[in-house]
Order: C-alpha cells, then sequence, then structure tokens
C-alpha cells in the first residue's frame, strides 16, 4: 500500500531511477531484508543500473563470440580459447571468465590484441578449425576493422581499470579501401638538374629530375609498408594524367616547381597561402589572415656569415580530394625542401608519429579535413621531425582556433 501510495495508483514508466527507488524501498517498514526484490522488480519494471566499464567489457566480448558472425555460427569458449592462444590455448575456465558480467576478470592487453585480429576477418573461421590470420596479410578492409576494434578493447579496458581515458592514435597513412595512391612531386627546372638527370647520361637516374626527393622517398616506403596490397605510384607533375588526380593523391612541395599544387591549391580554398616575398627570395612564404590581418611566416637564418637555415616552415593538410570525395588529398609543403622533409616525417618517423597522430586525433577527432602549419628546426642541415605536443611547434591549425604565436612575433608578420 505504501508503494501504491508514493508511486500512485497505475504502474510506473520502467525508466525510474536506481537511486529513487532504493530511497522508496527503505522508507517501508519490515522489507529492509526484501530491498533487493523491491529494486530488482516493481510492477514487472526491472530497474536499469548503470553497467560499470568492466561489466561492459564483459559483456563486448560475449557478444563478439556470440554475435559476431552472425546468428548461425556461435564460438564455444573453449573454442575461442583455443583460437587466441594458437599453439598454447586458453582453457575454456579463463575465457568464461573474462566474460563473467557479475565478477568478470580482466584481460591482458595482449589477449584484447588477438580478439581483435580473431574478429576482424571472417579469414579467422574460414578453415574446420578456427585460428588467428597474420596482421601483415590483412586486406585493408581487414585492418581498419582491426583497428577498430584494437581500439575500441583497450578503450574499455583502460576504463574498468579506472586510468585516464586516452585518446586513440589514428593511422594517417592507411587506407582502407582499394586506392591507389598517387604521390606527385615537382619537376626540377632544366637548368636544376645535374648530369645524373640528364636522359642522355649513360648515369641517367629519374629520381634525379624530382624536386623534394628525400621527401619522397621517405613517404613513398612509408604508404607502401601501410597498405602492401595497394598501388602506390609516384610522379613527377608533368607525368601527372586525369586518373592519377582521382585516387587518393599526395602533393609533396610548394608551388615553386609544381604547377599540379598551385591548381589543387586554387580549388581547395585553404585558408593558408603560400606566396613569394621579398624578405624570402629562396622559397615561397605562407601567410594567413587572422582578424582582418595578414600574417606571415618565415624561414629563420642564423646571423654568422655564411648564413645558413636554422629553422624552416612545413604544411600538413588532410581533406576530401575535391576531384573525388570518397578519397583524400593530402598536401606536404614546405617553404624550402627541409621543410617539406619535416611535414612528412611527421607522421613516418617512427619515435614521434604515434605522438603526432594523438596530437590530431585529439584535436581533430571527427574532422577528415585539417591543416597544420608547423615550425622545422633544421640542425647541421637536417629537418629535425615535429614534436606537435611542444609549445611553439604548431604555428597555426585548422578548423579549430590558431595556434597564438610565441611573444615576439606577433603583430602582422611571425618571422620563422
Amino acid at each position: 500500500m505504501l508503494i501504491s501510495t508514493e508511486l500512485g495508483s497505475q504502474p510506473p514508466n520502467c525508466g525510474l531511477s536506481f537511486r529513487r527507488l532504493r530511497s522508496m524501498a527503505r522508507q517501508l517498514p519490515g522489507l529492509h531484508t526484501r530491498e533487493s526484490r523491491v529494486l530488482n522488480s516493481i510492477w514487472g519494471c526491472p530497474v536499469m543500473q548503470q553497467a560499470s566499464p568492466a561489466n561492459q567489457l564483459a559483456s563486448r566480448l560475449r557478444k563478439l563470440r556470440l554475435e559476431h558472425w552472425g546468428p548461425d555460427y556461435k564460438l564455444t569458449q573453449g573454442t575461442l580459447g583455443a583460437a587466441l592462444g594458437g599453439s598454447d590455448p586458453l582453457s575454456t575456465a579463463t575465457v568464461a571468465s573474462w566474460e563473467n558480467r557479475d565478477n568478470p576478470k580482466l584481460p591482458q592487453p595482449k589477449w584484447l590484441l588477438a580478439y581483435a585480429q580473431f574478429f576482424a576477418t571472417r579469414r579467422s573461421i574460414a578453415d574446420e578449425t578456427p585460428r588467428l590470420v597474420a596482421i601483415e596479410g590483412f586486406t585493408p578492409e581487414e585492418q581498419a576493422s582491426y583497428d577498430a576494434l584494437r581500439d575500441e578493447l583497450l578503450q574499455l579496458l583502460a576504463a574498468a581499470r579506472g586510468e585516464p581515458e586516452q585518446v586513440v592514435a589514428r593511422r594517417s597513412w592507411l587506407f582502407a579501401d582499394s586506392g591507389p595512391v598517387t604521390l606527385i612531386c615537382a619537376r626540377l627546372p632544366e637548368e636544376e638538374v645535374g648530369e645524373l638527370g640528364k636522359p642522355d647520361s649513360p648515369n641517367y637516374t629519374g629520381l634525379h629530375t624530382f624536386g623534394d626527393a628525400d621527401a619522397l622517398i621517405e613517404l613513398w616506403g612509408h604508404v607502401r609498408m601501410e597498405n602492401p596490397a595497394m598501388k602506390v605510384a609516384y610522379k613527377s607533375a608533368p607525368e601527372v594524367g586525369a586518373d592519377d588526380l582521382s585516387g587518393h593523391v599526395v602533393i609533396i612541395g610548394g608551388i615553386g616547381w609544381n604547377e599540379v599544387t598551385r591548381r589543387i591549391l586554387e580549388l581547395t580554398r585553404l585558408p593558408v597561402t603560400q606566396k613569394e616575398d621579398p624578405d624570402s627570395p629562396s622559397g615561397e612564404v605562407f601567410a594567413v589572415e587572422i582578424e582582418g590581418k595578414e600574417r606571415k611566416y618565415l624561414p629563420s637564418w642564423s646571423g654568422a656569415e655564411p648564413k645558413k637555415l636554422i629553422e624552416d616552415v612545413g604544411l600538413l593538410v588532410r581533406m576530401p580530394n575535391p576531384l573525388n570525395s570518397n578519397r583524400t588529398l593530402t598536401m606536404c609543403n614546405g617553404i624550402h625542401s627541409r621543410g617539406v622533409v619535416g611535414a612528412v616525417r611527421s607522421l613516418t618517423d617512427e619515435r614521434l608519429r604515434e605522438s603526432n597522430e594523438r596530437y590530431i586525433s585529439g584535436n581533430f577527432p571527427h574532422n577528415q579535413h585539417f591543416g597544420i602549419l608547423m615550425r622545422i628546426t633544421v640542425i647541421e642541415g637536417r629537418a629535425m621531425t615535429p614534436d606537435f605536443s611542444i609549445a611553439d611547434t604548431v604555428l597555426y591549425q585548422w578548423p579549430t582556433a590558431s595556434v597564438e604565436p610565441s611573444a615576439g612575433h606577433s603583430g602582422s608578420q611571425a618571422r620563422r
């Protein structure tokens, strides 16, 4: 009767909060010992409680085993344990403990990676005995499935352990489709081509005619590694045909010797422009309009003669291809060749690429169109890989708010 008086004569909606029902139950004389039954169901309405992160992980693992391959294919815990463990199979009890929603045990990260590897491809169950398929042989679609499931499970594990939520690093040079990818560089003017770049030389080498060849070689190898089954080609701007511009396109280098870059820039309408400037006769500078005023980003030179380049400026842009929105356009650009190399290495350097990918994921989590203008330190003629997490490395970025220049670089120009 007390319940009816408190709630009314009609059955309630099933959306009552757990806290509200607990408070009501404790007010009922003699029902303290039956509190759990009152909480579990009132007039047949189940009380919805928030599942803990550990429960969520356990439920997700169970759902993968029972539902991932559809209603007609359900793995037993023993079969899954054997597949995950390989030569050292996991016991049924171990898999069951991970799926136990009342008192789940947390698996080690390596086993969650094995889950992601197993459920990323249907080839795992193609044979009579389910098995792990080598990641190195994944198709682009399987690799994308693996990455997504891996990140999801590791995030659930981190939450279950009470660890701070981690920003999942993306892999900007991994493409989850059939491609192709074409890297486009400028062709050097004839007066800049050395002896080995001349066709009549017995030692003619075609790459000697390419601008930014260092950046090209660095990036081509990395993209091939990330997409082993995909066609990845490189061409100089004069060799580019219409079909080359309808896949994933990567523009390497600036507008100085690359008409393709100049034309693509006209199509994209980026907030950053590149143009000739009397303060930088050796390379075209970047300019941004901020609050109605133009800010230029220039390289820096040593004070002693002969002057040496000590800081360049690089640009990294990722956006949908304006000629095919199902593919991407990426620009790796710089005032000089060191800036181009630095922009490329920001996402290929094995020591810094993951950190920089996390920066991109954190700043542009749901945006496929972004750009970063960055400082490139030059030491003994070599471009150092930029670390986006270090203050003053990122000079300007979009679509988020621009990064303010450091003290002494305010005003219409920011000399770099």
